[in-house]
This record gives C-alpha cells, sequence and structure tokens, in this order.
C-alpha cells in the first residue's frame, strides 16, 4: 500500500502543525543601517552660511551650529548627523540644493555608519 504525504499530514495533529509553523517563521529583528551626514570644509562658503544650514536643516542651536562649523573649517569635515538611509539622502540633497541656489559651492556627503 503507498501512502501519500497529504495523508501524512492530515495524522499530524493540527497544535503541533501550527506550532511549527510559527517557529519557523518568526522573523528576527535587524536594526537597519545608519548613515553619517557630513559637511566639507570649502574657502569660499561663509562661515555664516554654515551656521545657518546647521540651524535651518538638522535643528541645532545657534551655539552647536557654531561649534560644529568650527570644527569643519580647522578639521575639513565634520559629522553633523547620523540617520536613516532615507533621512540621510534627503539631508544631503537640501543642503546641495540650498548651497547651489544661493551659490555656494559647499558640499555635503553622507557615508555609512560603522
Amino acid at each position: 500500500m503507498q501512502t501519500h504525504t497529504w495523508q501524512m499530514m492530515a495524522d499530524v495533529p493540527k497544535d503541533e502543525d501550527e506550532a511549527g509553523v510559527i517557529t519557523k517563521t518568526k522573523p528576527k529583528t535587524q536594526r537597519p543601517p545608519m548613515y553619517k551626514v557630513l559637511l566639507l570644509n570649502d574657502d569660499y562658503t561663509p562661515m555664516e552660511f554654515v551656521v545657518h544650514v546647521l540651524e535651518r536643516f538638522f535643528g541645532v542651536s545657534h551655539s552647536q551650529a557654531v561649534e560644529i562649523m568650527l570644527t569643519v573649517h580647522k578639521k575639513g569635515v565634520a559629522v553633523v548627523g547620523v540617520f536613516s538611509y532615507e533621512i540621510a539622502e534627503t539631508k544631503v540633497a537640501q543642503v546641495m540644493d540650498f548651497a547651489r541656489r544661493n551659490q555656494h559651492p559647499l558640499q555635503c556627503t553622507m557615508e555609512k555608519e560603522d
């Protein structure tokens, strides 16, 4: 006599079968990768403009903006925030667009956080 798979499944108690499915399909939650948004120094963008950008697009206080701007000025680059990919990408686009519309060569980039 030949046994078919569907007959064997019918013999398995329903609660055991469901428990197996729940265990196998439980997803592992993983934190999405985060991205650093960086401002780069140049010799042409006024310091006041950089401070304004930091206040407007990154919501930092005036004193924090001045501190970050000075870091960019002295070290050539500074991390201005860490965000999800979509938010980081939006911030970079906003800063770059705003700088271009105001005729400044300010550079803003993003890189994956380690």
